[in-house]
């Protein structure tokens, strides 16, 4: 498959998915009542999806794997907030496994993904 836009990336799309996934569980109650802890990991999954797309249109392969490290760590984050959710009994064991499996798999595919940019001949538009 031919990749012509950030959207082609599975990453992304996954990303995606789990921003959909969080948006549906943080609304509601009683997680949908801490707008601060709400605010930030819907923030933190957000920034996944958000600097896949950014470092792609980058149009550069180094910074590409730059912001795909950052997208990493921002899935972290998010897998992290998940059990504090859980924690604070905002969300049950099972919706807890769905994030960890959720996050564990996208932070893989990033980081598989940014094994290939770094191995691959192909360097982007600029250097």
């Amino acid at each position: 498959m031919k990749i012509n836009r950030f959207e082609d990336l599975e990453i992304w799309q996954e990303a995606r998915e789990l921003c959909k996934t969080l948006f549906r569980i943080t609304s509601r109650e009683p997680f949908s009542k801490d707008y601060k802890f709400k605010s930030q990991i819907m923030s933190s999954s957000g920034s996944v999806m958000d600097n896949i797309a950014e470092g792609y249109e980058r149009d550069g392969t180094k910074e590409f794997i730059q912001f795909l490290s950052i997208a990493k760590g921002s899935c972290g984050e998010t897998r992290s907030q998940s059990y504090r959710a859980h924690d604070f009994g905002y969300i049950e064991k099972q919706q807890l496994e769905l994030l960890l499996e959720k996050t564990i798999l996208l932070g893989r595919s990033i980081s598989g993904f940014m094994n290939y940019l770094k191995n691959s001949k192909f360097k982007g538009r600029k250097f």
